[in-house]
């Protein structure tokens, strides 16, 4: 029950984040018409590669805080339960490693550079949230068990899982 409690919280505030993120990059597109910028259309197909696979990466990250976790990747309602399973085994910080590709894919496929831009500064806001705010608190939460996974994944550049788990 507690699982199915999960996922239907994820399925409320997964889309509101995702119209957030999708509401900012309209919003920055149109810097590109009124600056009169257009990324080349050599890269719109290595976009869509890119865009759909950070959305299942985001995606698979989504279940598996929802069935190992019992939670939902908003930081107000996160797992109560440890994840270290799925992609969450090859780097500590896949959902948004997922989100910043699909916004960079989105921005190539649109050939749009202040999309491109949303999606940098994307990815530096979620440095800031990782080192300041989750690391410190999943330190404190889940102790040992958390520290031994930081100290064999990496932040942000996926690597082959070291040892057990």
């Amino acid at each position: 029950m507690e699982r199915a409690f999960a996922a239907v919280r994820a399925l409320v505030y997964v889309p509101a984040f995702v119209f957030l993120w999708g509401w900012l990059a309209v919003r920055a597109r149109g810097l590109d018409q009124r600056l009169g910028l257009e990324l080349p259309s050599v890269v719109q197909v290595p976009g869509g590669v890119l865009a759909a696979a950070g959305g299942l990466l985001a995606l698979s990250c989504i279940v598996a805080f929802v069935v190992e976790g019992r939670g939902t990747p908003a930081l107000f309602d996160a797992p109560r339960e440890f994840v270290a399973a799925g992609p969450y085994r090859w780097v500590r910080n896949p959902m948004y490693v997922g989100a910043v590709c699909l916004l960079a894919g989105t921005a190539l496929v649109l050939r749009s550079p202040s999309i491109l831009g949303l999606a940098l500064a994307a990815g530096l806001l979620a440095h800031a949230v990782v080192v300041l705010v989750e690391e410190p608190s999943l330190a404190r939460k889940f102790g040992e068990k958390y520290e031994a996974y930081r100290r064999a994944t990496p932040r942000w550049v996926p690597r082959k899982p070291r040892g057990p788990r």
